[in-house]
């Protein structure tokens, strides 16, 4: 029998988002736009008649959590069991965190701008001691290790800690037979949904840097039984997700 899909769903437009503001671990609520996206979300979910979602992952952050709750109760299925994990946690923006991305690109430059947002491998310049925006204090992080929590992380970093829970935790949802099988949904964050797309669909280090990953729209991924990509697409109107995506590539000016 085939391996249930997977669904990917960023988070709907947050406040910070609509501040243009570099978020990261900082956590924010949904915008009122945000809330309209989730919720319009679930509708799209519903309407995949084929689609028995059994299984909800999300991060730590509220803006998940929240537009989680909001699609799955527009879908009729706010009954799924739910795991939650800080490796779900969007890419940490460090020293940048807080700070407005036209501003920085005018401080910096857009190509320092663009380095630092869309490299592989290069991450932003660490929170320093005493930064309101460190998590060590954070209880939600309190059964993290001190040094697993980073101070800045470029996709790279984040790629290495999500693939751990994507092995042990998201891909032994999808194997799961019988009633308690299904498909598995993963709502988080433009970096971790990018990281999670690049281990499955083996994009490479300079595709990635042009994915934008739209808020609010499922992506349907089909996977075979080893979970090897098959194919993938956003649910609804194909015109929408790619206006939605070219907006979040526009937010840096």
């Amino acid at each position: 029998m085939r391996v249930p899909d997977l669904i990917l769903l960023r988070h709907g437009r947050s406040d910070w988002n609509d501040r243009n503001l570099f978020t990261g671990w900082h956590d924010v609520d949904l915008a009122p736009q945000g809330v309209d996206e989730a919720v319009a979300a679930g509708h799209l979910l519903a309407a995949e008649k084929d689609l028995d979602l059994r299984i909800l992952h999300t991060s730590l952050l509220t803006r998940a959590i929240r537009t989680a709750d909001l699609a799955l109760h527009s879908a009729g299925r706010s009954w799924l069991p739910v795991r939650r994990s800080w490796r779900l946690n969007e890419r940490h923006y460090g020293a940048l965190t807080g700070k407005d991305k036209k501003e920085t690109a005018e401080k910096f430059g857009m190509d320092q701008l663009r380095l630092w947002r869309r490299s592989y491998d290069v991450p932003p310049p660490p929170l320093e001691d005493g930064s309101e925006y460190l998590s060590e204090l954070d209880p939600r992080y309190r059964d993290v290790p001190r040094e697993s929590l980073p101070r800045t992380e470029c996709l790279q970093d984040v790629v290495a800690r999500m693939t751990p829970y994507f092995r042990d935790s998201i891909a032994e949802d999808l194997r799961l037979e019988g009633p308690r099988g299904g498909s598995v949904i993963v709502v988080a964050h433009g970096n971790s949904l990018r990281a999670l797309r690049m281990l499955l669909e083996n994009i490479s280090q300079e595709e990635i840097a042009e994915l934008e990953i739209p808020t609010g729209i499922p992506y349907r991924m089909r996977l075979d039984d080893h979970l090897d990509f098959l194919d993938g697409e956003y649910l609804g109107d194909p015109d929408a997700a790619a206006k939605a995506a070219e907006s979040v590539a526009r937010q840096a000016g």
